[in-house]
């Protein structure tokens, strides 16, 4: 099985990279039709990095094994125990993965997190702890899965990370209140995250990711 991840560029000199974590049970490619929805102009050439999470027993889904970044201990309506050790092993790919961008020419502050619930904890637990300043954060449908590892860890070089926070108004796998909960963590430790509410259940629609693409426009451009 080939676990590398899924890279496109969207022309032959990328000047910025996207690194973006699917969800839970899902692959790289859940994301890979985003790219030419977000309607990123032809001057802004961009690279597209869809990892894929390992497989491992998720205890919530009685061991079943899947794709996941972290094993989830078990879930509530208004909170989420995880395993914080394969939560932090995530964090090390996604680091990895922002390194070797770095390697091949592309400036951190123009290298983007995002991910989808799942991915997107797996995304705010790195960005916001990243020893380097990153471009932004684009967190779907997710929460902050370890509030106090961040707390502990929080990077002097993110602490004005722009943030883009999206979530489905009916979503019934996450809950908004997760979402919330998130944003105003977030604006308690200093940061401005853009909150965005849209009228779905536990997805993406055209709508969001139409804004996701005008919000990388104006990051890029700054």
């Amino acid at each position: 099985m080939n676990d590398a991840p899924i890279q496109i560029d969207t022309g032959s000199a990328p000047t910025f990279a996207l690194i973006w974590l699917h969800g839970l049970g899902a692959d790289g490619s859940d994301f890979v039709p985003v790219i030419p929805e977000l309607g990123l102009p032809p001057e802004l050439p961009g690279r597209f990095i869809f990892p894929h999470a390992p497989y491992m027993p998720v205890t919530c889904n009685g061991g079943y094994e899947m794709r996941a970044w972290y094993d989830i201990l078990s879930l509530a309506p208004g909170s989420r125990e995880v395993d914080e050790a394969s939560l932090q092993r995530s964090r090390e790919t996604v680091r990895q993965l922002i390194d070797e961008q770095v390697a091949a020419g592309i400036p951190s502050r123009r290298i983007f997190l995002a991910g989808f619930s799942q991915g997107g904890a797996v995304a705010y637990s790195t960005a916001l702890t990243q020893a380097e300043p990153l471009g932004g954060l684009i967190a779907l449908s997710t929460y902050l899965p370890a509030p106090e590892l961040v707390r502990r860890e929080l990077s002097p070089a993110n602490r004005e990370l722009p943030v883009f926070a999206a979530h489905g108004s009916d979503d019934g796998v996450v809950a908004p209140a997760l979402g919330l909960q998130a944003r105003d963590w977030l604006e308690q430790w200093g940061l401005a995250p853009e909150w965005c509410l849209y009228p779905m259940e536990h997805s993406v629609c055209l709508e969001e990711v139409a804004d996701i693409g005008a919000w990388l426009v104006r990051r890029l451009a700054a």
